[in-house]
């Protein structure tokens, strides 16, 4: 059953040991902190991390991110394992599990990636298993929007990015994460708004729950689109367990 889900983009520069002593993008690292760490305040008995990658697949749970890829060297606390043993894991499902370390998560995980060629019903299918897990289940879905906003974006610019990232924003800040299953996988492609697939698992998830949202970023400050959220399913508010939660819609 999810509780509670948490929405951030997974662009690599929020790592912060591959950008040094001065912070990169300090509002968007500060939002995706926030909403993971409501995520984890929540106290879920599992969180589940999900973002798109080649292939639909589950990873090991004690899998991170490789950060010596992009030429960074891992922090982990004294007496924990060496980071180059852990099994590498696709960049979006990677950054989700460095998010939930950041966070100080230590509890039960699961890892998935969603494939940029699966189909919405496929996406929300799986959704939908995710959703029905038994026990408290926390879910952290790792999405871009698109990355065509403008003359320096990934994609260059394309006029319909911004039309298809505000209806994404709407539904986002609306709750309305049913409006999420309709995106067209063409357009998404072409618009290379890699995060459709996740998009539509957190929706197969969240399937018939009353979400109350709180958005705590929405920018497009390298040309992608990002959207950072959190959802608290309604029925959690008067639970004695999430101690000082406090949503509100915007």
């Amino acid at each position: 059953m999810i509780i509670a889900a948490a929405l951030c983009p997974s662009p690599p520069l929020l790592v912060r040991e591959l950008t040094g002593a001065d912070p990169v993008l300090p509002d968007l690292r500060e939002a995706c902190a926030a909403a993971v760490g409501a995520l984890v305040a929540a106290r879920p008995e599992v969180i589940v991390v999900v973002g798109p990658g080649a292939d639909t697949i589950a990873w090991p749970a004690e899998g991170r991110l490789n950060i010596a890829t992009f030429g960074g060297r891992a922090a982990r606390p004294a007496g924990t394992a060496d980071p180059a043993a852990d099994p590498p894991v696709p960049l979006s499902v990677g950054l989700g599990t460095y998010l939930l370390d950041q966070g100080g998560y230590t509890g039960p995980r699961r890892l998935h990636s969603v494939s940029e060629d699966e189909q919405p019903a496929d996406c929300l299918r799986l959704g939908k298993e995710i959703g029905d897990t038994a026990g408290r289940t926390g879910l952290l879905v790792m999405a871009d929007g698109s990355a065509r906003r403008g003359p320096r974006a990934p994609g260059h610019f394309d006029e319909r990015a911004a039309a298809f990232d505000a209806e994404v924003e709407r539904a986002v800040r609306a709750g309305d994460l049913r409006a999420l299953e309709g995106i067209d996988p063409i357009l998404a492609r072409e618009l290379m708004a890699t995060g459709r697939p996740a998009w539509q698992v957190l929706a197969g998830a969240t399937h018939g729950s009353a979400l109350l949202a709180d958005v705590m970023y929405a920018g497009d400050p390298l040309g992608v689109m990002y959207v950072v959220s959190f959802f608290l399913v309604l029925s959690e508010l008067t639970d004695p367990r999430i101690p000082g939660l406090s949503r509100r819609r915007r």
